[in-house]
């Protein structure tokens, strides 16, 4: 085997172990913390903006830390051992109080990997733009394989879901050390807060089309966790079995789509490809809010909902890096891509996830309904489906296409 094809062999694993780790608790924890711990809604949609907390916290890890001391292939290791020793934990924590604090741990190790492992990967491969897609795609597999794993030894409501992820992040931290060799880039520089939140890329905002965007980019992120903090929790109360093999046929949508985006861009440019995105993120809820009337389109209406997903997040969030990475000169274009991620997984999502377990809250019936649900599920779902519409409104009036035409291949996501 040749030096590439060993390079991207071993990017690949790493990918798919990444990705492992993510699908085997995140969909899950849901129906866990609601079924088996008997947490309130609002304290699940606090449990999932956790994740936020991580990626407004991981900045700070990879500038002040990765870029300055360490080699990447080292943090990486760190953080995937000791977030393994932190998943096996949580299964111990059955309040509120002590889940809570432990999860954030956890997402503070573990969300930094995610930028880590990707510049590690764009840093060594001989053509990124080619190569890195196919790597990338070992990702949706990965998560595929997690969500299949745990539905094969135990169901979503069991804590065995974090000891499963919790011996993957071990392995995954042992195989990291077997990736190529990247020192640190910025050793003895000294580093400004605005650098390391991206802050230098607030120039673009004179661009009205840029501040537009990403204000509809962090307006989506509200209605969006809606369905990440409350499907499993839905798909609880309808007594779905074979829950977790079900709701993987999104990351098989996500590698259709992905395949998909490189032509969208090139045939539609950045307007309509986002536009669409944001447009199947209406369609999702709006499905979702009618399959709660129940009838024969019930479980037609969810599956559609979960065959969006690949549009949902390739056409809107993969086009809308590219696009970033368009208008940000090479001087800033990290800044630029720390920006969006900052406002996206870390702002935009802590909002969302709290709204989203407020709404499902306020929705809690007081008696369940004669087919066992315990919460007005249209209501819950109508609410982001609007949500959605207003933001696609906004984003069709006011955003323009970028001066240059030419949209990049896909793969710098």
């Amino acid at each position: 085997m040749s030096d590439s094809s060993s390079l991207k062999t071993r990017l690949s694993v790493f990918m798919f172990l990444q990705y492992f780790i993510w699908g085997a608790w995140y969909v899950s924890m849901g129906p866990y913390l609601a079924v088996t711990l008997k947490f309130e809604g609002a304290q699940i949609g606090l449990a999932y903006g956790a994740f936020a907390i991580g990626a407004m916290i991981s900045p700070f890890l990879v500038g002040l830390i990765a870029d300055r001391f360490f080699a990447s292939e080292k943090i990486l290791a760190v953080c995937g051992l000791l977030g393994g020793v932190v998943l096996c934990l949580i299964p111990r924590c059955t309040t509120f109080a002590s889940f809570y604090p432990m999860l954030i741990v956890y997402c503070a190790l573990y969300v930094p990997t995610l930028a880590l492992g990707n510049s590690l990967s764009l840093t060594h491969l001989t053509n990124p733009k080619v190569d890195f897609p196919r790597v990338k795609m070992l990702s949706a597999v990965g998560w595929i394989a997690g969500l299949f794993g745990l539905g094969f030894i135990a169901s979503a409501e069991s804590p065995v879901q974090f000891y499963l992820a919790g011996g993957a992040s071990i392995v995954f931290g042992l195989f990291s050390l077997s990736l190529p060799h990247t020192p640190p880039k910025k050793t003895g520089a000294n580093v400004s807060l605005g650098e390391i939140l991206g802050l230098d890329a607030l120039a673009l905002l004179k661009k009205p089309s840029f501040a537009i965007f990403i204000l509809c980019m962090f307006l989506i992120c509200i209605p969006l966790y809606f369905y990440f903090v409350n499907l499993g929790v839905y798909l609880s109360e309808l007594k779905w079995t074979n829950m977790l093999e079900k709701t993987s046929l999104a990351q098989v949508s996500d590698v259709i789509f992905f395949l998909l985006l490189p032509f969208c861009l090139r045939r539609f440019g950045y307007k309509v490809t986002i536009f669409m995105g944001i447009a199947c993120w209406v369609a999702r809820y709006f499905a979702l809010g009618f399959s709660a009337d129940g009838g024969a389109t019930q479980t037609a209406l969810i599956f559609a909902a979960i065959l969006l997903h690949g549009a949902c997040y390739d056409f809107l969030f993969i086009a809308g890096q590219l696009y970033v990475d368009e208008e940000a000169n090479e001087r800033i274009r990290g800044a630029a891509q720390g920006l969006i991620a900052f406002i996206l997984w870390g702002v935009g999502s802590f909002v969302g996830t709290l709204l989203a377990g407020q709404v499902l809250a306020k929705h809690a019936l007081a008696k369940p309904t004669a087919a066992g649900l315990a919460h007005d599920w249209k209501a819950i779902w109508l609410t982001p489906a609007w949500g959605a519409l207003a933001v696609l409104v906004l984003f069709v009036i006011f955003f323009r296409n970028p001066s240059r035409s030419s949209a990049p291949a896909s793969g710098q996501a």
